[in-house]
């Protein structure tokens, strides 16, 4: 089972649905409203990875604990770059907060970041609650692009 935040317009709902095939769920969520995909595993719902109840909304269509959530959420652009990466790590926050609450243990979690200065600090985050931390900077992304992704897998197991 896989959640995709940020998953609008759907082309990564449409990757991770290949990857699940038939017998397996894949739930995208996003800001904008998603056109819908018409495969019975793969449904879309609305909502902000920086609001608390879009966890919950998650949850109710959930049949069980996911075992990835992918997160290619981005902020707005301005141009300023010290804002940029700020919100984009706000972002990655809010994301890795949504795949806590929904990772099943030894779930896997990928988020896109912005390189900078509040980079480590985020890294630190993701540690803490996974086995194995990566940084990847994907090919098809430009040389010159701060973008990068933070690979975190086997999610650590909670105390109750």
């Amino acid at each position: 089972m896989v959640v995709d935040l940020g998953a609008a317009p759907g082309g990564w709902l449409q990757a991770s649905r290949n990857v699940v095939g038939s017998k397996g769920f894949v739930l995208g969520v996003d800001i904008k409203p998603i056109q819908p995909i018409k495969l019975s595993n793969v449904r879309a719902i609305t909502g902000d990875v920086t609001d608390p109840q879009t966890t919950q909304c998650i949850k109710e269509h959930l049949p069980r604990q996911a075992d990835v959530v992918v997160s290619d959420v981005s902020p707005s652009i301005s141009g300023i770059w010290e804002l940029d990466h700020a919100r984009q790590i706000g972002l990655a926050r809010g994301s890795l907060k949504i795949a806590v609450a929904l990772l099943k243990p030894k779930g896997n979690f990928f988020v896109k970041v912005f390189q900078g200065d509040m980079l480590n600090e985020f890294l630190k985050e993701v540690k803490q609650n996974f086995h194995f931390v990566k940084l990847i900077k994907p090919k098809a992304s430009r040389a010159k692009s701060a973008e990068i992704y933070v690979l975190g897998m086997n999610r650590k197991q909670t105390n109750p």
